[in-house]
């Protein structure tokens, strides 16, 4: 099965907390043991695992990754957003979990997050959920 999460984000670069989200997703499948994908299917936005715990984090991830890759460059990208695309290639548009006892088995501070770069925007997050 395949399930779409929309996703607001209120920022141009953020971190959403969409663990509660893909969880549903988990249970509503009836899955009690196997994988999930959750997939981004856009050029500037990401799906990420990490702390969710501290949101500190969130923002220390969002500061790195404009320091590490600036919105202003060199680009040659008509459209003012190469830094996001390039902030996407770093970070990836999928993420499998494991599913255990119809649970995501993330770990104990672990959550999964869309990670938006070139916002605000309405965003969308395709989820695949095997049983295996």
């Amino acid at each position: 099965m395949i399930r779409e999460i929309e996703v607001t984000t209120r920022a141009r670069e953020e971190l959403v907390d969409v663990t509660a989200e893909v969880s549903r997703v988990i249970a509503e499948s009836g899955v009690r043991s196997g994988m999930a994908f959750v997939f981004c299917p856009h050029t500037t936005a990401a799906v990420t695992i990490n702390e969710n715990a501290d949101p500190d984090v969130r923002r220390d991830i969002v500061s790195w990754a404009a320091g590490t890759v600036p919105r202003k460059a060199d680009w040659r990208h008509g459209e003012g957003n190469s830094d996001a695309h390039v902030k996407v290639v770093l970070t990836g548009p999928c993420q499998p979990i494991p599913v255990e006892a119809g649970r995501l088995a993330l770990g104990t501070w672990q959550g999964v997050f869309l990670c938006e770069y070139d916002g605000p925007r309405a965003r969308r997050l395709l989820v695949k959920v095997m049983a295996g």
